[in-house]
């Protein structure tokens, strides 16, 4: 069976495996085989454990959607991180998580900071015209 996880970022993850374990915080826990019934899932906040010859890799997914077809799972993920085990995995979605936070805190305050400039340049215009 082929698993292909998307995110916004592309294609985080594509590989044919023995087996994938999908577990979810509303939905539980469930195995796909190869030649698995046609299936449609979401996964809120949890993991897929990704199996190929006695390996195992893990990929956290946050707020994503699962179909299963032909042998070929797809997951549509907002976030998703792969790791050798589940928390190595949610540690790295962690991090990027706390990283994109301090972004967005930074860009927030340069866009207020440049909303105030703005706003005194046109108080300066608008004086000026007197």
């Amino acid at each position: 069976m082929n698993l292909v996880v998307f995110t916004p970022e592309g294609e985080l993850y594509n590989e044919t495996l023995d087996y994938i374990v999908v577990s979810s915080k509303n939905n539980g826990e469930f195995a796909i085989l190869d030649n698995h019934a046609p299936l449609i899932s979401t996964i809120d906040v949890g993991y897929v454990k990704m199996v190929k010859d006695g390996d195992v890799v893990y990929s956290v997914i946050i707020n994503g959607a699962l179909e299963n077809r032909d042998s070929t799972v797809n997951i549509i993920a907002q976030e998703a991180h792969v790791g050798l085990n589940k928390d190595s995995a949610m540690d790295h979605l962690n991090t990027v998580r706390k990283e994109r936070l301090e972004e967005n805190r930074r860009r927030t305050k340069d866009f207020l900071k440049a909303e105030q400039k703005l706003k005194e340049n046109i108080k300066k215009a608008q004086a000026s015209k007197q």
